[in-house]
């Protein structure tokens, strides 16, 4: 159960969920001993953590966890007694239908890819979440899953975003760009101009064509794809950015007498505004590529926040969207394979 906060912040989230909808049941893969102190405290008690042991959740020992600081590599060599691999064995065996971590993200693409299927043609899963716009959110994908991608990764991530996007965002045909450094057709590297030409083939694919960085935020595009080292990056920034947006509300407009005067008249809207940008409502970067729902968690989340990245979870085991994205890519590849008549 990684968390920079510790498995109390994700044990709290958890039974949050489980109070709010019975229907669901979780493993709690972890140190028994130490998941089994923290549902004792006081907090816990609150939840109703003993009522619901025997019916909506249970704890699955795991001798080993895999640290932030833990080289891929090595938790591989831990794989099978690490609470991160018994938890997505639990996903691979059919036992959980989802997983969701907040633990070393490299380790957990690792793993995912060695316990859980992934679609066929598909080499590398890309992690995939929404960032505010004008117009309400933009997906984006990928986000630090694959680094270093070729074009005919860029063109299954494309295609794997906007059924995403149609399935779990319910837009309708989703416009979908490709992030480069200038919307010109001569602009880019070799493999963001091949997959362009890719996926302007698709003809069942609304693709937009190449997109710029702010047009993230400006909601004229639905999906935005990229490598994961570009992505990682604008993720990182625009988390960045909405820190130092608050920092300048605080610090210049509310600040003094004057500005003690305009949080009092400005309240509703400030709250609006906190609301609307608040990192914690995106938490949640599901893996795309995969046959199985795993949602990746920000470390450092709270458990507000987590409780994001568990409904997401839930929606996609729901809307069955693994199931709809290999259809999605089937009917392509279909299609590329059958000989014009």
């Amino acid at each position: 159960m990684g968390s920079d906060s510790g498995p109390h912040v994700i044990l709290e989230a958890s039974l949050c969920a489980l109070k709010a909808d019975q229907t669901l049941f979780f493993f709690f893969v972890g140190d028994k001993t130490v998941i089994s102190n923290i549902l004792s405290q006081p907090l816990f008690k609150q939840l109703n953590a003993d009522q619901l042991r025997s019916s909506q959740y249970e704890i699955v020992h795991a001798q080993q966890e895999i640290t932030m600081q833990v080289k891929p590599s090595a938790a591989f060599r831990k794989k099978d007694s690490s609470s991160m691999g018994i938890a997505l064995q639990l996903v691979a065996s059919g036992k959980a239908q989802g997983c969701v971590s907040s633990g070393n993200t490299a380790a957990l693409v690792l793993l995912a890819r060695h316990y859980l299927n992934m679609f066929a043609d598909v080499d590398r899963p890309a992690i995939s979440t929404v960032l505010p716009s004008e117009k309400g959110f933009t997906r984006v994908l990928d986000l630090g899953a694959s680094i270093d991608c070729d074009s005919q990764a860029l063109y299954y991530f494309a295609i794997m975003g906007s059924v995403v996007a149609e399935t779990v965002d319910k837009i309708s045909s989703p416009k979908v760009g490709l992030l480069n450094i200038g919307v010109e057709e001569v602009k880019g590297n070799d493999k963001v101009k091949q997959a362009s030409i890719m996926l302007q083939q698709v003809e069942a694919l609304n693709y937009s064509g190449f997109v710029e960085g702010n047009d993230i935020y400006s909601g004229k595009i639905d999906v935005v794809v990229c490598d994961g080292f570009v992505g990682n990056a604008v993720l990182k920034a625009s988390e960045g950015l909405t820190h130092y947006f608050a920092y300048l509300v605080n610090s210049k407009l509310l600040r003094g007498f004057r500005g003690k005067i305009m949080q009092w008249l400005l309240k509703p809207a400030l709250k609006h505004l906190k609301d609307e940008i608040n990192p914690d409502r995106y938490n949640g970067a599901s893996f795309v590529g995969l046959e199985k729902v795993v949602v990746k968690s920000h470390g450092a989340a709270n458990a507000v926040a987590v409780g994001f990245a568990i409904s997401e979870a839930v929606e996609q085991v729901r809307l069955d969207v693994p199931h709809k994205i290999k259809n999605a890519l089937e009917g392509l590849l279909n299609n590329e394979n059958q000989e014009p008549v």
